[in-house]
């Protein structure tokens, strides 16, 4: 049975308990790796920065959106990472592969089948939205971004 890298394992601790409980779940039928729980404004601040350059008015601007990573900077606008526990994890199958958008797309299926027994049982208080579909309306062809690898408490 799988189990998370000590890594893993410290990034999830710093998010909320119901990412914690709908991991340590997932975790036992999917392989898989937490990217980030988690993270300063700083770290907030260098991903933003992915895709962008700064023009000669000093504003960030993108210069091209397929590398493009988040739209928010962790210091105007904060990301749900940014709270203190994390209210959102980002966490990808393992091996990482990120160009294996099928393999990407069944462990979004996992995760968020966990989270909507979870809830449904009460172990867990909250739903939760992933990046492949912001508007949690089951169509993911009307989404402007695709974060695939981000899990998110709603609230």
């Amino acid at each position: 049975m799988p189990k998370y890298s000590k890594s893993s394992s410290s990034k999830l601790a710093t998010a909320h308990q119901d990412l914690q409980t709908i991991f340590n779940y997932v975790i036992k039928d999917f392989d898989n790796t937490i990217l980030f729980g988690h993270r300063t404004a700083e770290e907030q601040f260098e991903l933003y920065k992915k895709g962008r350059r700064l023009d000669r008015n000093g504003l960030w601007i993108i210069y091209d959106k397929r590398k493009v990573v988040t739209y928010c900077d962790g210091l105007k606008k904060k990301s749900k990472h940014n709270e203190n526990l994390s209210l959102a994890v980002d966490a990808c199958p393992w091996p990482i592969n990120f160009k294996d958008e099928e393999t990407i797309y069944h462990f979004a299926g996992i995760v968020l089948g966990w989270a909507a027994a979870l809830k449904k049982y009460g172990a867990i208080e909250h739903d939760i939205i992933w990046g492949g579909n912001w508007d949690d309306d089951s169509n993911l062809h009307d989404q402007n971004f695709y974060d695939l690898l981000h899990f998110q408490i709603k609230k």
